[in-house]
């Protein structure tokens, strides 16, 4: 298998979750409108902001612990049962520590 594509596919998705997640704490430290019906609407925005945040935080994480697993040479194993994960379930999702099988039972 060849890591390297992945450990690029990975290293570049974390570089844009990083600029998103930086982006995202810029919105969320502007000045709040001194109107209030415009504030009411930013608040329900920066649950939103907040919601991308989490999800984001999450997702880099996972890539984390794939680019950990590349480096000790388990890159591509299932974390839970030990058997390859298929290529095209690493194609789809680059950052999954789960087979198919274990990923469904999870």
């Amino acid at each position: 298998m060849d890591t390297a594509h992945f450990e690029r596919i990975l290293l570049a998705r974390k570089d844009e979750i990083e600029r998103r997640l930086k982006k995202i704490d810029t919105d969320l430290g502007t000045l709040k409108s001194a109107d209030s019906a415009e504030r009411a609407t930013e608040a329900e925005n920066d649950e939103v902001l907040e919601e991308f945040g989490q999800v984001g935080e999450e997702e880099l994480r996972a890539i984390d612990a794939a680019l950990d697993r590349i480096a000790k040479g388990r890159y591509g194993q299932c974390t839970k049962c030990g058997e390859p994960i298929s290529m095209e379930r690493l194609k789809a999702v680059p950052h999954t520590p789960f087979c198919k099988d274990c990923a469904t039972s999870h």
